[in-house]
């Protein structure tokens, strides 16, 4: 049974076309700014079934057209990725189109048994420099880049996902470091900035935690065409999401 924490129809920010988003519970990074800081405790969410989930899948079947399909997002997907494989070969066996959006720093026998019937991993790159990745996380960036070698060995497709947080993770250098670092993997398909925003920090304060990052602004059209710019020197296709 996955423990899921909600689920989200007609998605069309997280993989290609319309889809099933499930938010998984659970996570092992703690992300200053996350925007679903109630999924990072295992415990919680919804005991659910393979068997309830095909079902959603089936039923929203018609709305996936052929680019569309499930999403397994958290919290971190691959913290479950035992209780997930079950479900993710039960959906590939029905034809479904299975994204997982990850953090990149589990790699275990299920994590690999799971990537085989992922179609597309929605890599999120937090920062390229360790030191503030730490800072932003709580963990290194290690494990993530050793996924991301490994994805480049099996040809997995993957869409990297970078949140842009001012003062943060939008230092020309750093955009330029990571550009350098991931322009040689021809399984990155593209690159999405995802604009800061504080949705999250309501969720924050609910849970008797500190946000940390109050006062920080959401990104101006400025700032994100800048890293839209300079991104581009190093990526097939950049998107602002």
């Amino acid at each position: 049974m996955l423990r899921v924490h909600s689920f989200e129809s007609l998605g069309t920010y997280d993989g290609p076309g319309i889809r099933l988003v499930a938010f998984l519970q659970g996570c092992n990074f703690k992300c200053l700014y996350c925007a679903n800081a109630d999924t990072i405790e295992l415990k919680g969410g919804n005991k659910t079934s393979v068997e309830e989930i095909v079902g959603m899948a089936e039923n929203q079947r018609p709305f996936f057209g052929k680019k569309g399909g499930l999403t397994f997002s958290g919290g971190e997907p691959l913290v479950q990725a035992k209780q997930l494989l079950p479900v993710v070969k039960a959906l590939k066996e029905k034809g479904f189109h299975i994204c997982i959006d990850t953090n990149g720093s589990i790699l275990n026998d299920d994590v690999k048994e799971v990537l085989q019937y992922t179609d597309i991993v929605l890599l999120d790159i937090k920062h390229i420099n360790k030191e503030q990745h730490q800072l932003l996380t709580g963990k290194g960036n290690e494990k993530t880049f050793a996924f991301v070698e490994y994805l480049s060995e099996i040809q997995k497709p993957i869409w990297l996902r970078y949140v842009l947080v001012p003062g943060y993770s939008d230092a020309t250098e750093h955009l330029h470091q990571l550009g350098e670092h991931f322009k040689a993997f021809e399984n990155i398909e593209k690159i999405e900035i995802q604009p800061y925003h504080e949705l999250g920090a309501h969720k924050y304060e609910h849970l008797g935690w500190e946000y940390k990052l109050k006062g920080v602004k959401a990104n101006t059209d400025e700032q994100l065409n800048a890293a839209h710019d300079i991104l581009s020197n190093y990526f097939k296709e950049v998107v602002i999401n």
